[in-house]
């Protein structure tokens, strides 16, 4: 056997399968068995009951990963600048700039096909509490858009509304504030975008133009950066033809490419809080302008980890008070205590739309529960994975060190697999999911980070080999699969010892979705 090399991509042809990757050249020393996993002959030994990516420290790594960083969470890897989705703060100077996306205009507009149950999601009852709601729309033709949009509309493949789009769209174009909450997959970036670049088009903006400070009309923001390049893509398409220049700003690249990127123009801005944050203080970018504040996964946003910065960001002197500008949440999932948190960035007059059951889970995903205690989970993986073949596959786990152990240990079973994780260098995160979209990886290990709006076709199965500490955590983590009328498969390991809290929520979410509930689970919770 030869050592494992570094600068090999998981997935990659030589990957740690072909060139026999074994377990007892991951962990050398006791002391380093200590810090990493526990018990790897059985997989992995008791659960250390962290389950949030967000609490776990970066952990020094054995081996050096691709291009020698961590790719087993060392810490050189970890917290580079502001990391979006820690909140912790900053470390090494970062040169990565990202490639610019195509673009073409068969680039900007590539959609894929809805599913068979596209149909069925007129069938959820929609509760809309408020004063003097705006009728739905019954379709587009009814929104009275300009042709540019429509145009820009049908080259998207949009033909028909989705229910949060019928309640959502009129009541932003009635300039109301709105908290929406509508099961994954169903359409809430469109049911947000459509109205705010239609009111612009309405008003008549001004061609942004080169200057070192810009005043965007619209801010977007959301809790990870895959999902706001996701909302900046899905933006392009809208404004296509028109002087509406959306830009997107993460971390994890370089300041100054964010920085040259604001000054060429900005009208929506697309944004992560530590790198929104980050180039208003360097008074590059001016609020008094905002009309549209968009809160994209609000619970998340307005929850641990983001409440602070987004509270940061409305305090701000410049930033319009909030009977000035229209303020929007969405997600798929609104915990009460979020709900409260919520009416203070909020017009009294704001309305709330609920499709379906409220934090429910979209009835497409066929959802599993297994009993497999901790030290069975990997062999339970390796099962299932060989009984669905080429697949496309996204596996959670609780811990970043976890994902490329479990991705590292599928390519030394011949299973081409790939991670993503908070401590992966975004370089590496954006190649990790380029290789999964294109099926060069079909499966995909991942922490939390990729639980929440990220839309990749044809993911047909969500295994959970380590359940989240929340229900909320696991309706966003099926959610990747069962998108836009697809079907999908969700299947989830469950362990007495450290998954037991979560029983009485996941019988709720499993028979509100018309699910089996397995007769074991029911006596637990």
């Amino acid at each position: 056997n030869r050592q494992f090399q570094p600068g090999i991509r998981f997935g990659s042809r030589r990957s740690f399968g072909s060139r026999g990757f074994q377990e007892r050249n991951v962990v050398k020393d006791s002391s380093a068995r200590n810090r990493g996993f526990r018990g790897f002959s059985g997989g992995f030994g008791q659960s250390e009951g962290i389950k949030d990516e967000q609490r776990e420290e970066p952990q020094s790594g054995i081996f050096r990963g691709s291009r020698g960083r961590g790719a087993f969470g060392g810490r050189a890897a970890a917290y580079k600048e502001c990391n979006e989705e820690t909140g912790v703060g900053r470390g090494p100077k970062v040169t990565y700039v990202p490639p610019a996306p195509p673009d073409d205009e068969q680039a900007i507009f590539a959609h894929y096909q809805t599913g068979i149950n596209f149909d069925k999601y007129d069938e959820n009852v929609v509760e809309v509490s408020g004063l003097d709601p705006p009728a739905p729309l019954l379709s587009f033709d009814e929104a009275n858009l300009c042709q540019t949009l429509n145009m820009n509309i049908a080259k998207a493949g949009y033909s028909k509304l989705t229910p949060v789009q019928k309640y959502s769209i009129p009541i932003i174009l009635a300039g109301r504030d709105l908290v929406a909450c509508a099961q994954t997959g169903s359409g809430k970036t469109v049911a947000f975008l459509l109205p705010i670049v239609a009111h612009m088009m309405r008003d008549g903006v001004t061609a942004s133009s080169f200057k070192e400070h810009q005043e965007p009309e619209c801010i977007i923001v959301a809790p990870t950066r895959e999902l706001i390049n996701q909302i900046f893509l899905e933006a392009r398409k809208f404004v296509y033809g028109t002087c509406v220049r959306p830009v997107v700003i993460y971390g994890g690249t370089q300041t100054g490419h964010s920085i040259r990127q604001v000054m060429q123009g900005c009208n929506i801005l697309c944004a992560t809080p530590g790198r929104l944050l980050d180039i208003i203080g360097r008074e590059m970018i001016g609020l008094r302008n905002v009309k549209y504040l968009v809160l994209d996964e609000a619970d998340r946003m307005l929850g641990m980890g983001f409440g602070l910065d987004v509270k940061k960001l409305i305090s701000y002197p410049s930033m319009p008070p909030k009977d000035k500008r229209q303020t929007l949440m969405f997600s798929a999932t609104f915990p009460e205590e979020i709900q409260r948190l919520a009416g203070e960035f909020l017009k009294f007059d704001y309305l709330f739309v609920v499709v379906g059951h409220m934090g429910g889970a979209c009835s497409d995903v066929q959802q599993n529960v297994l009993q497999v205690p901790q030290y069975s989970k990997r062999d339970k993986l390796m099962e299932i994975l060989q009984s669905i073949g080429h697949e496309r596959t996204v596996v959670f786990v609780d811990k970043k060190m976890k994902a490329d152990y479990i991705a590292a240990f599928l390519c030394q079973e011949r299973i081409s697999a790939t991670s993503i994780h908070g401590d992966r260098e975004q370089r590496e995160r954006e190649v990790a999911l380029q290789d999964f979209r294109s099926a060069k990886c079909p499966v995909l290990v991942a922490t939390s980070v990729a639980a929440r709006g990220l839309d990749i076709e044809n993911v047909q199965h969500v295994i959970n080999f380590d359940l989240p500490s929340t229900i909320e955590e696991y309706v966003h983590r099926i959610g990747r699969t069962g998108r836009c009328g697809n079907t999908g498969k969700a299947i989830s390991f469950f362990d007495n010892n450290s998954d037991g809290h979560l029983a009485p929520s996941l019988v709720k979410v499993l028979s509100d979705a018309q699910q089996e509930v397995p007769v074991w689970l029911e006596e637990i919770a």
